[in-house]
């Protein structure tokens, strides 16, 4: 579907669409993913059947860059605070039918972008996006979906306000990317707990280990791994009932103890007959 996209392009249509440019093509098959998740490890595959059919969505996007400055708003919100910020944003700049670009938020105030909604830190943040690239330290759409996934968390990472966590939801939601596990989302971590009874939230080092079974669809078991999440509470793992305690025997007297305290009553009760005539007199 893809390189038919491709074809299409390069053959001068009407209407040219930019190669890449928001397709919401996923890079796999998530039929062939599931089966393969269903088919080695038994604990997702009981996910799978009460979950149901996998149905996350890729979000259509113009330009990486956009996709980047809506991270930035959007993090640490809700959707709904989110969306009324960013839709304030992209009122700064009324021509920008694709929300705001580069050079637009480089030529922006700080009190021009705060205006909007934003904090100090988020600001800040869109103006070093903005800067790397005009600088064309940012890769666009088309480059992206050219780079593996460790080398586009590197490159976006050095904006600042971007973490792997931003850029993970990048890689899932916006250019379909298989085998995307992250580890310190917190709904993630959750869901791993449920599947497998944790008593407590487990580790990000825990989860990365026994997701190298989920490989290479980590992305749709972390899919799977959220809705499990949605349950709201972590099960427990079943206590089994400690066994009684054996009565213990009654304890035995030391033989050299009881021959002693044996002998201390005869003693004690020898009679005045049982002496001798001179022993009376006394």
């Amino acid at each position: 579907m893809r390189m038919l996209n491709i074809e299409g392009a390069r053959q001068g249509q009407e209407k040219p669409v930019a190669l890449f440019e928001g397709d919401g093509v996923f890079g796999y098959d998530p039929a062939i993913a599931v089966q393969h998740l269903r088919d080695g490890d038994p604990a997702i595959r009981r996910l799978i059947d009460e979950v149901g059919p996998f149905r996350m969505q890729l979000k259509n996007t113009p330009s990486l860059f956009g996709a980047l400055v809506e991270a930035i708003v959007y993090q640490q919100l809700t959707g709904k605070a989110a969306a009324t910020i960013h839709s304030r944003l992209c009122a700064l700049f009324p021509r920008a039918h694709q929300g705001p670009s580069a050079a637009q938020i480089a030529r922006a105030t700080e009190d021009q972008l705060r205006s909007a909604g934003l904090s100090r830190a988020k600001a800040a943040s869109l103006k070093d996006l903005a800067a790397k690239a005009l600088a064309k330290r940012i890769p666009t759409l088309a480059e992206a979906h050219g780079m593996d996934d460790e080398d586009l968390i590197e490159r976006l990472t050095e904006v600042r306000g971007i973490g792997r966590w931003t850029v993970e939801m990048l890689l899932m939601f916006r250019l379909g990317r298989a085998d995307v596990l992250p580890v310190d989302d917190y709904g993630v971590r959750k869901g791993f707990g449920v599947i497998l009874q944790a008593g407590e939230l487990p580790g990000k080092k825990d989860v990365a280990a026994y997701g190298e079974r989920w490989a290479p669809y980590r992305t749709v078991a972390s899919w799977y791994l959220w809705r499990a999440a949605e349950s709201g509470k972590i099960a427990q793992p079943v206590k089994v009932a400690a066994r009684p305690k054996a009565a213990k025997p009654p304890a035995t007297r030391p033989r050299s103890v009881a021959k002693k305290r044996s002998k201390a009553p005869g003693r004690a009760t020898v009679s005045n007959r049982s002496r001798s005539p001179r022993a009376r007199a006394r």
